[in-house]
């Protein structure tokens, strides 16, 4: 008889909307759907959740025990999944499974995805066409991987890629493509996300796409967008792209360098080009809600001005021309009155 866990996850698999799984204990089980959690009468046995936890340790190539009890790993769909060990966790394994979600390819296929229409779908386009160094910022859970996954389906067949996960979810459709794993990496030869993001340096890629920044690896990836990798792509834990820019000194702080303030700020103003700011509506959606374009320095202090701000549910210009905004049209193909529209 198969795994009661595994069962499920074959259920849920059919349902469409469904982009969390949370197990905390054999008779609480939850689902996420259009941002709300739904607790479902699933039962499932002690016996079984450690079994399944046994199972993606293995599949993972990863141990998972008292002395491990942490697990990070995928499944095999693509799925991320986290494990707390029962030790920890009130005498159950705690299991949370970030869906990855098969039908979400591109922006043609997907139309109105993260709230957007056609137009604002064409700025996003040129933004990669052009080649700008994009910082994706959001929350937990709002969908910071799939809309990278969407921005990289629209990269050139031509383009040499290099990308740099601790667990692989980013999708790619090009040829020419190294997928480095970071933190398996680390685990097994003590090679750390900054050490390959050194080594792609060396590898010849026409862009560097960090998965997700958490440490000192960013000082490494604002080197290379200044010194000609350009469309580079990285996301990061914040809830506004204010919070976004702060997080970032705050990570160099946190990874030892020492570094002035003011040199900080003027490696991100030179690097960074946007700001993609991913968050919730009212109802619960995952949306664009903003994009801030970095535009210099003045002083000690990053300049930078609102392109677009989500108002009463709509994405809208603030009436602001992008300072980019001929490399957009010329590189990206984007219309010269297209703030005009």
């Amino acid at each position: 008889m198969k795994n009661q866990v595994w069962n499920l996850i074959d259920e849920l698999n059919q349902k469409k909307g469904i982009t969390e799984i949370a197990i905390n204990g054999p008779k609480k089980v939850f689902v996420e759907r259009a941002g709300q959690f739904i607790q479902l009468n699933y039962p499932i046995s002690l016996e079984d959740l450690n079994e399944f936890a046994s199972d993606v340790a293995k599949q993972n190539q990863t141990e998972f025990s008292q002395s491990n009890p942490i697990l990070d790993g995928r499944l095999p769909d693509g799925s991320r999944i986290n494990i707390i060990h029962e030790r920890y966790s009130q005498g159950t394994p705690a299991i949370t499974i970030r869906k990855y979600l098969k039908s979400i390819t591109s922006f043609d296929e997907n139309p109105k995805i993260f709230g957007l229409d056609a137009h604002w779908i064409n700025l996003l386009k040129a933004m990669v066409g052009s080649r700008m160094n994009i910082i994706v910022s959001g929350g937990t859970g709002v969908g910071k991987t799939t809309f990278m996954n969407l921005m990289l389906n629209e990269l050139a067949q031509a383009e040499r890629v290099i990308t740099i996960e601790d667990t692989l979810e980013l999708s790619l459709n090009i040829p020419n493509v190294v997928r480095l794993e970071g933190s398996f990496a680390a685990k097994n030869s003590g090679i750390g996300p900054r050490d390959l993001v050194r080594n792609t340096l060396r590898m010849r890629p026409d862009r560097i796409i960090i998965g997700e920044v958490r440490g000192g690896e960013l000082f490494d990836l604002l080197q290379a967008m200044n010194t000609g990798h350009d469309g580079s792509m990285s996301s990061i834990h914040a809830n506004s792209p204010s919070d976004c820019l702060t997080r970032i000194e705050n990570l160099f702080l946190m990874a030892g360098y020492d570094v002035p303030n003011a040199v900080v700020r003027k490696q991100m103003a030179m690097g960074i080009d946007y700001i993609i700011q991913i968050t919730r509506d009212r109802e619960g959606n995952r949306v664009l809600g903003s994009i801030l374009e970095l535009t210099g320095m003045e002083g000690n202090n990053i300049l930078s001005q609102q392109i677009l701000v989500r108002e009463e549910g709509e994405l809208v210009s603030t009436g602001i021309t992008p300072k980019n905004f001929e490399k957009l049209c010329q590189m990206g193909g984007l219309e010269k009155d297209f703030f005009n529209q």
